[in-house]
């Protein structure tokens, strides 16, 4: 006797939208059931991975981060092409570290013009995250959405802080907007409201609900995340039915856990694996949730995750 599975009807769908522009634009969404239940509804676009790069040269970061970048680290478009050339990145994250108000403190001309010079020296989607300080985002963020008006960009974080100002030059040059909320699903569906309120089209947002690594609260932003993708497929909330970006590397590799050398705690295992290890099973979780982007830095970390995202599609 067969056996059947019991299947969920679905009323929502998700948003499909396309990501950069031209040849190498990436169509992320659309999925009409909840993560690779594909028995259930379809998965037309499975979920993407952004290799992040760095404006400036990172200071803190575990061997294991540093080694498959040696010799581009402190040149950002060199490091871009590395990601592209070498790694098959199909996204780049570039973070604009160096703008920080309590780093470098770079002002909005230097990073658009590095922008520029990364968007210019490749042909892959490219996302350009700032620091999640309203006013210096607002400054830099606006000049990088002029400075490249013939790309496609993703523009974020956008929060309600400096939403208006943000999301609105972004909307005039076209560029997609990754709407980000601290960990809450109503703040996620208000944030999406005000940007609608602005006049900014569904097909241009993203939503960064923003996440953490496992060991410090995954299990609640996978639970956000969840709900979204639940609101949106079985109550058909449109405000919620958006693709779902992740900035993984950056919540995994600060931790104790990913930087702790071998021989300071021996039954940690082996540093680099646990890096590695770390970052793929933090995305991979946060990929079954509902994510369709994460943002993810190790080349092998990476491997891991498509490998099992191509498993998941076949079964």
């Amino acid at each position: 006797m067969a056996l059947e599975l019991p299947k969920l009807t679905y009323s929502g769908k998700i948003k499909e939208i396309t990501l950069g522009s031209g040849d190498t634009a990436i169509k992320v969404g659309g999925e009409t059931s909840y993560p690779f239940f594909t028995f259930e509804g379809t998965m037309p676009n499975l979920p993407r991975i952004a290799m992040e790069v760095y404006d400036s040269t990172p200071q803190d970061w575990a061997p294991a981060a540093l080694e498959p970048f040696n010799g581009v680290i402190s040149d950002p478009l060199a490091w871009a092409q590395k990601c592209v050339a070498d790694y098959g990145a199909e996204m780049i994250c570039l973070q604009l570290s160096s703008t920080d108000p309590n780093g470098a403190n770079a002002d909005a001309e230097t990073a658009a013009a590095t922008v520029k010079k990364v968007s210019d020296g490749i042909k892959v989607p490219l996302i350009v995250w700032g620091t999640a300080n309203h006013e210096k985002d607002t400054d830099v963020l606006r000049r990088v959405c002029e400075a490249v008006q013939d790309r496609k960009l993703v523009i974020g974080p956008v929060e309600e802080g400096d939403y208006k100002k943000i999301a609105a030059v972004a909307l005039g040059y076209g560029h997609t907007i990754a709407a980000s909320s601290p960990i809450d699903i109503n703040l996620a569906k208000q944030l999406n409201i005000l940007l609608s309120n602005l006049g900014v089209p569904d097909n241009q947002v993203v939503l960064d609900p923003t996440v953490s690594s496992i060991g410090y609260g995954i299990e609640y932003c996978y639970s956000v995340i969840e709900r979204i993708r639940m609101a949106a497929l079985t109550q058909q909330d449109e405000k919620l039915a958006a693709p779902i970006i992740m900035n993984v590397a950056r919540e995994t590799w600060k931790s104790k856990e990913a930087k702790m050398a071998t021989e300071l705690d021996p039954k940690l295992g082996d540093s680099r694996k646990r890096g590695i290890l770390l970052e793929a099973m933090s995305a991979w979780a946060l990929l079954l949730a509902g994510g369709d982007v994460a943002v993810m830095r190790h080349p092998e970390a990476i491997k891991l995750v498509k490998s099992m995202i191509t498993d998941m599609s076949q079964s």
